[in-house]
């Protein structure tokens, strides 16, 4: 891995830690991104689960979403999980309290699972690798775009997906410390 990469992980809210002691345990660098000038110093950005609308009204604060934007168009890495998918879909089925980044031709729909009693875990082929799935709260990808490569699938609907540059995620392999999403992640560098 080039030393020089470095991996933002949104810090605003959700569990950005987590994706940080992955990443370390690649011996990868990371730092938080709460600002501009933190997102100026990335090679790539990750945004964590949490709370979609906490996370789209500090990124309006913070004057981050365009730039955001901007830096994934220019070829910039971005690895969206669970809220962070939700927040770079195209659309978010229902949600009219916030306008999601369009980083990804998919339409989503927050807490299709049900509430936070309904998560659950399940095993998940990615790439012919078996990994644990944890969904919590999850959304659910109703639709992917042509040029959308479905990486992943449970109960028929895509739970990971990849275009370009872009990766989203609706489950959590950060909560499991497992690090074969991460690592299909950061060979989107090659």
């Amino acid at each position: 891995m080039n030393k020089e990469i470095i991996v933002g992980v949104l810090a605003l809210q959700g569990d950005f830690f987590e994706h940080q002691r992955i990443l370390s345990r690649m011996g990868v660098a990371s730092m938080q991104v709460r600002n501009k000038s933190d997102l100026d110093k990335c090679s790539a950005l990750i945004i964590p689960g949490g709370e979609s609308t906490t996370m789209a009204n500090l990124l309006s604060r913070a004057d981050l979403a365009f730039k955001i934007k901007k830096r994934v168009k220019k070829g910039m890495l971005f690895y969206g999980t669970c809220a962070g998918a939700i927040l770079a879909a195209k659309k978010v089925i229902g949600e009219n309290r916030f306008k999601p980044l369009a980083l990804i031709d998919v339409d989503i729909k927050r807490n299709a699972y049900g509430r936070q009693a309904d998560s659950f875990e399940t095993e998940i082929e990615v790439s012919g690798k078996k990994i644990n799935g944890i969904f919590i709260r999850a959304p659910v990808i109703s639709r992917a775009g042509k040029k959308v490569e479905v990486l992943a699938r449970v109960d028929n609907n895509p739970v990971l997906v990849k275009h370009k540059n872009v990766l989203l995620g609706t489950f959590h392999p950060e909560s499991d410390d497992e690090i074969f999403v991460h690592e299909l992640f950061l060979a989107m560098f090659k």
